[in-house]
């Protein structure tokens, strides 16, 4: 069986491998890099899907908004994902050695871009670059690219199933971080559903490499 790890050792891995990190700093962390594969998608692409998910401007404003109350909270709400990762055994998998225990640098490293995914999706900043970055996440969810950048040796393929499923525990669960604030029930609804859109849209986006092609 597979072994999570508690929560306690996932704050102290974080703590001591992150702390003081900028962004640039981050393990394996790539937004903006020049070397980064162009997307097969464009920002046309990427425009007619907001349309398709009604993510408006008025979407992207409350995202804004939701970076300066998510952030106090960023270290709680990774405990949170990472709990319920850690208490599947079908989850923590995608995270384990070959002798099916959890790697925890692995985790720890992911841990860091985790959080830089939370206030990079709070940014609300659709331009090539975020592009770009969407699909390697994409590539290191596949087993075309998972493993490599960590330098790890998990499993090669996290299978699509869940990829797609974890949209809802990830938005679900971030909703009483968003009420933590003076913001109206309406306006943290109002938040909350620009989440949820945008994490479909990169949920989509990161679908890339598993369709066949000319199927996306």
């Amino acid at each position: 069986m597979y072994k999570s790890i508690s929560l306690i050792i996932f704050s102290l891995l974080f703590v001591l491998i992150t702390n003081n990190l900028s962004a640039k700093d981050i393990p394996g962390y790539a937004y903006g890099e020049s070397n980064l594969e162009t997307a097969p998608y464009t920002l046309k692409d990427l425009q007619l899907l907001k349309t398709t998910v009604l993510f408006t401007e008025d979407d992207a404003k409350w995202l804004r908004k939701s970076r300066k109350v998510l952030e106090p909270h960023a270290e709680e709400i990774l405990d949170t994902w990472y709990g319920f990762v850690g208490s599947h055994p079908h989850l923590i998998y995608y995270f384990s050695n070959k002798k099916g225990e959890a790697d925890a640098n692995y985790l720890a490293r992911v841990r860091a871009r985790f959080i830089q995914w939370v206030y990079d999706t709070a940014d609300a900043n659709y331009d090539q670059d975020w592009l770009n970055y969407q699909y390697e996440i994409a590539k290191r969810h596949h087993h075309i690219g998972k493993n490599k950048i960590d330098d790890v040796q998990s499993v090669d393929h996290i299978h699509f199933r869940y990829v797609v499923a974890l949209l809802y525990p990830v938005t679900a669960t971030l909703k009483p971080f968003l009420e933590r604030s003076e913001y109206s029930p309406e306006e943290v609804n109002a938040m909350h559903q620009a989440w949820v859109k945008s994490v479909l849209m990169q949920t989509i986006l990161w679908s890339h490499p598993y369709i066949n092609a000319n199927e996306f």
